[in-house]
C-alpha cells in the first residue's frame, strides 16, 4: 500500500503550499488596507505625524536645490578657471597669435582664445560711463589679451605654476586669474554639500523616529489584542505585518508631501530667479530638482516608514512575548 500512497502525497503538499501563499497574500491585502483605515480613522494625529515627516525631508532637498543653483550662479559669473592674459602695449596681431599657438601647445591649456583691442573698446562701449570717454581718444591703447582655459582636470597647484610661468613671459605684461575665488567658491559649495549630507542624515533619523514613536504608541494602546494573538498561536509576522504597513504609509505619504514642498519652493522663487537670469542677460540658467529625485523620495520615504516600524515592532512584540 506505500507504494499506492506516493503519488497521491506531491499534489497534497502542492495544495496546502498554494492554500499557505494565497493565505499570506490575502492577509497582506489585508494588512494594507487595514493599516490605512486605522490612518483614517485618525486623521488629525495622522496628518501631524505626517507633516512632521514631511517637513523633515523637504529640508535637505531644499538645501540641495540651494546648492545646485549656487554652483550655477558661479558658472554665470565666470567661475571657471580662466586665465586673461594681457600682453605689452604695441604687439600686433602676428605676436598675438605666435604666443597664442605658444600657450596652446602647453599640455595645461585646453584651449585659447584671441581678444583684439577693437573687441576690448566694443566691450567697453557698451558699458554705462563710458561711451563718452571713449570717444575723446585718437587711438585704441587696448592691448591683445588672450583668453587661456585650462584643462579641467588640472590641479589647483598646476594652475598656480602655470600663472607664475605666464607672469615671467617678457611679452606678457598682466596676468588675472579668476582660479583663487573659484577656489574659494568651491571650497565653500564643498562645506556646504557636506553640512547638506549632514543634515538630510539626521533629518532622516528624526523622520525614522517619529515612525518608530508612533508605531509603537500604536501597539502599545493594543497590547491585550497582541497578547491574545500570540496566545492563539500568530506569528510574530502576523501580528507586526499591519504596523509595517502603517509605517510605510506614513513614509509614502510624507514623501509625496515633501516632494510637493519642493516643488513648492521652486515655484516661489521662480519669479525672483527670472529677474535674477535677466540681469546676467540670460547668462544664468537656474535648474530645479531633477524628476528621478522626486520620484524616488516617496519610495525612499516608504522604506524608512518600513524600517522603523519594523525595528520598533520587533522590540515590543519581544516584550509582549
Amino acid at each position: 500500500m506505500p507504494p499506492e500512497a506516493a503519488p497521491d502525497t506531491a499534489p497534497r503538499n502542492e495544495h496546502s503550499r498554494g492554500r499557505r501563499v494565497a493565505s499570506w497574500q490575502e492577509h497582506h491585502r489585508w494588512s494594507a488596507a487595514a493599516s490605512l483605515r486605522r490612518l483614517a480613522s485618525r486623521p488629525l494625529g495622522s496628518l501631524l505625524t505626517i507633516a512632521v515627516m514631511g517637513l523633515a525631508l523637504a529640508l535637505p532637498l531644499a538645501f540641495y536645490l540651494l546648492l545646485g543653483n549656487v554652483q550655477k550662479l558661479g558658472d554665470a559669473l565666470g567661475q571657471s578657471q580662466a586665465i586673461s592674459v594681457f600682453m605689452q602695449p604695441g604687439q600686433n596681431a602676428q605676436q598675438a597669435q605666435l604666443l597664442a599657438r605658444q600657450l596652446g601647445a602647453r599640455p595645461e591649456v585646453a584651449s585659447v582664445t584671441i581678444k583684439t583691442p577693437q573687441q576690448g573698446m566694443d566691450e567697453l562701449a557698451k558699458m554705462q560711463g563710458f561711451s563718452g570717454a571713449l570717444q575723446t581718444l585718437d587711438s585704441n591703447p587696448l592691448p591683445y589679451v588672450l583668453q587661456l582655459q585650462p584643462r579641467a582636470e588640472l590641479s589647483a597647484r598646476a594652475a598656480a605654476q602655470l600663472v607664475t610661468d605666464l607672469r615671467g613671459m617678457r611679452s606678457v605684461d598682466m596676468v588675472q586669474d579668476s582660479g583663487s575665488w573659484r577656489q574659494r567658491l568651491d571650497a565653500l559649495l564643498a562645506v556646504g554639500n557636506r553640512a547638506v549630507l549632514v543634515l538630510a542624515s539626521l533629518l532622516t533619523l528624526a523622520a525614522l523616529l517619529v515612525v518608530g514613536n508612533t508605531v509603537r504608541v500604536d501597539i502599545a494602546s493594543r497590547s491585550e489584542e497582541i497578547g491574545v494573538l500570540l496566545l492563539v498561536g500568530a506569528s510574530s509576522a502576523f501580528v507586526r505585518r499591519p504596523y509595517l504597513y502603517a509605517g510605510i504609509w506614513y513614509g509614502l505619504f510624507s514623501g509625496i508631501l515633501a516632494a510637493l514642498l519642493a516643488v513648492l519652493i521652486e515655484l516661489a522663487l521662480a519669479g525672483p530667479v527670472a529677474q535674477l537670469s535677466q540681469a546676467y542677460a540670460g547668462r544664468l540658467q537656474v535648474g530645479g530638482l531633477p524628476l528621478w529625485l522626486l520620484l524616488a523620495v516617496p519610495l525612499a520615504a516608504a522604506a524608512l516608514g518600513w524600517l522603523g516600524a519594523r525595528l520598533v515592532s520587533a522590540w515590543q512584540l519581544r516584550k509582549a512575548a
